[in-house]
Order: structure tokens, then sequence, then C-alpha cells
């Protein structure tokens, strides 16, 4: 039989609660979750998945709360009154090269 050890972590109460559910469906338990994880850095020889920040995507004023579009709108005031401007073309431009758009 091959040796076991422990380990030891603190995780978020949401995460591990939402990950237990999904586990559950697949009928596997966390600890073998866990080991499985391990087991995929070693054959990996590293993580098994990509570590990268998600791409930006436009604002979408429909999806914005009414705090988070008054954040964005202090940005743009901030910007206005440092002198952080730039041309409609050159947005124009961004927007193109960024989202295709």
């Amino acid at each position: 039989m091959a040796k076991t050890a422990n380990i030891y972590t603190r995780v978020d109460s949401d995460v591990k609660d939402r990950a237990e559910i999904i586990l559950k469906e697949l009928g596997i338990p966390m600890s073998n979750a866990i080991g499985i994880f391990l087991r995929q850095v070693i054959i990996h020889n590293g993580m098994p998945f990509d570590l990268t920040l998600p791409a930006p995507s436009p604002l979408a004023l429909e999806n914005l709360t009414k705090e988070q579009l008054g954040k964005e709108l202090q940005k743009g005031f901030d910007d206005i009154e440092t002198g952080r401007l730039i041309s409609a073309d050159e947005v124009e431009a961004e927007m193109k090269r960024r989202y295709g758009i």
C-alpha cells in the first residue's frame, strides 16, 4: 500500500463549497481531486493549465451596476482633470486593435 501524507491548507469557504458541489456530482471526493491535481502538476512539470489574465473586454453599460457606472465615470473625469486625453481617432484605432471593432 502506498504511503500517504497529510496536506493542510486554508481556502475561501465559498470556493470550497462550490467545488465540493461539483465534485460530488462527479463522484470525486475532495482529497482525490487534490491528488489528481498534484499528479497533473508532476506530469506537466508545472501547472496543468495556463495562468493568464482574461483578455479585457469593452464595458457594456447594461451590465454595470449604478456604483460601477459611477466609478467608471469618475475615472473619465479624473483623466480630464489630469490632462490624460486622447483623440477619438486614437480611441477608434485602439478599439480595432484590441477588440476588432
